[in-house]
């Protein structure tokens, strides 16, 4: 366990982004051959031109078979037209009509998990909420059952575990071995899910997606298990650590709870100054499909480039006074979702999950402060950002 300074170092490394961003915007790592990109107009573009900066999950892993694996068969790691058929189909789940009719049901799940920790006057944000709540809410959106949620969340921290700083020789292929392993049990679990599906088809998207067709076709094995496999992702991690940077953020910016609790009608813009300020997800990869320049530096073909967007939301030339939390910032334009045709699909739903549970803690969890001093432990991952306990303290209900 890390100490309490040494984790907020590592889940929040604001200085390390800041002197990139003045000194080596686009440097290029010789160990680990990979460019990082850490301005703001270089992040963007790398998301939004897809024609330069792929995602192409067969040129990132070219020795990988792709027909044996559904995360390169995942629309994360297409590019157009694939990308745009298969992102077609799912977005009918995610509408905007689609999402307002979750609400009662998300403020349901809330509220009684909130049932069973508001008399005690203590609970763990991500324990006792930020994880239960996504993954209980995209295990009904999927049609599985909410007790594999266990599961589900072992998955979802394998496939985002990409911190190898401290992995080397056989740790590391230790450490490959676990995740094929790992991975192969989910794979084999929706299999299962798929023909049961097949068999009895439900009102739920694995069946959706079982019906599904793409130019008279339907999807193939390999694209279901990619839409499974990213859905449980997606629809959890990023949610989780949402809400607990959220408590986090607030802890420290004690005015912005005052202001949230004159004013809920901020909670909106609240949200978006945490997905900028302590953005969930750190980076993202892309790599070149031919020559181009970033910030005056010449990349070549096939080169891989790391997009730091939790640098890029801190960048001083687009958001003034990028250090400061402003639940009423103005505009606002972050990127913490991505950007181009890749912006995250569960954007709405993530944010309507945030700011359900974030208004119900603040309603009913009174004087919540986090616990002075208790170390809280950072996500070791090269991709996510957050933390995987955090223990307040409030005034209980009676």
């Amino acid at each position: 366990m890390q100490t309490d300074s040494a984790a907020k170092q590592a889940f929040n490394p604001v200085n390390w982004y800041r002197a990139m961003r003045q000194d080596k915007p686009v440097f290029f790592d010789e160990s680990a051959n990979i460019w990082h990109v850490f301005r703001y107009d270089d992040a963007a573009r790398v998301m939004t031109d897809y024609a330069t900066f792929s995602s192409d999950g067969s040129r990132m892993a070219p020795n990988a078979p792709r027909e044996s694996s559904p995360i390169l068969s995942s629309i994360l790691r297409m590019d157009p037209p694939r990308h745009r058929q298969l992102r077609t189909i799912v977005t009918q789940a995610f509408t905007p009509r689609m999402i307002a009719q979750m609400e009662p049901r998300i403020s349901e799940i809330t509220n009684t998990m909130l049932d069973k920790v508001e008399a005690s006057g203590e609970m763990d944000v991500i324990r006792d909420l930020a994880y239960p709540l996504p993954v209980t809410v995209i295990a009904e959106i999927l049609g599985v059952p909410a007790e594999m949620r266990e599961d589900f969340k072992h998955w979802s921290d394998v496939l985002v575990s990409g911190d190898f700083d401290e992995r080397s020789g056989e740790n590391r292929e230790e450490f490959f071995q676990t995740m094929r392993r790992e991975l192969q049990g989910m794979y084999q679990y929706f299999v299962q899910v798929l023909a049961e599906r097949r068999q009895r088809p439900q009102n739920d998207l694995v069946s959706a997606l079982l019906s599904a067709q793409v130019d008279g076709e339907h999807l193939s094995d390999i694209e279901l298990l990619g839409f499974c496999v990213l859905l449980l992702v997606a629809g959890n991690e990023t949610t989780t650590n949402l809400i607990g940077n959220a408590i986090l953020c607030l802890d420290e910016n004690p005015e912005a709870i005052e202001q949230l609790g004159n004013n809920p009608e901020l909670m909106p813009g609240a949200v978006e100054e945490v997905l900028r300020y302590h953005s969930p997800v750190k980076a993202m990869t892309r790599i070149t499909t031919t020559e181009t320049e970033l910030s005056g530096q010449r990349i070549g073909e096939n080169q891989m480039i790391m997009a730091w967007l939790a640098a890029a939301n801190r960048d001083e030339a687009q958001f003034p006074g990028p250090d400061r939390f402003d639940i009423q910032r103005q505009p606002n334009r972050h990127l913490a979702f991505g950007h181009g045709i890749h912006f995250c699909l569960g954007a709405p739903l993530a944010r309507l999950e945030a700011r359900i549970a974030l208004n119900a803690m603040l309603a009913r969890l009174p004087e919540l402060r986090r616990v002075p001093d208790a170390p809280v432990e950072p996500i070791k991952s090269a991709i996510v950002s957050g933390v995987k306990n955090l223990p307040i303290t409030f005034k209980a209900a009676h």
